[in-house]
């Protein structure tokens, strides 16, 4: 059963860090890309970021370019989202994803941030 469990959310004032990560367990079809999508209250889920198996290929969304760093560690089975500068519109469930290469989407549950402005 694959599971894929956030942590690391919590409350931070405008301009602070958090470091999000998703262990991953489970997962029998390698490689797989990892990736952290967020939803807001009353807006859809939208597309953060990913990462390549390898790690050597990363996408960003335009809102967090320059300020979040996704990585990853295998031999943990663990994605990170490192998040800079946070900022208020930064607040939202921030989602883990693994997609194996059957190409069957996992989600986690999700982990809450909030940014104080």
């Amino acid at each position: 059963q694959v599971q894929l469990v956030e942590s690391g959310g919590g409350l931070v004032q405008a301009g602070g860090s958090l470091r999000l990560s998703c262990a991953a367990s489970g997962l029998t079809f390698s490689p797989y890309s990892m990736a952290w999508h967020r939803q807001a209250a009353g807006k859809e889920r939208e597309f953060v970021a990913t990462i390549s198996w390898g790690g050597g290929s990363t996408r960003y969304a335009d809102s967090v370019k320059g300020r979040f760093t996704i990585s990853r560690d295998n031999d943990k089975n663990t994605v990170y989202l490192q998040m800079n500068t946070l900022k208020p519109e930064d607040t939202a469930i921030y989602y883990c994803s693994a997609r194996d290469g059957a190409g069957t989407d996992y989600w986690g549950q999700g982990t809450q941030v909030t940014v104080s402005s």
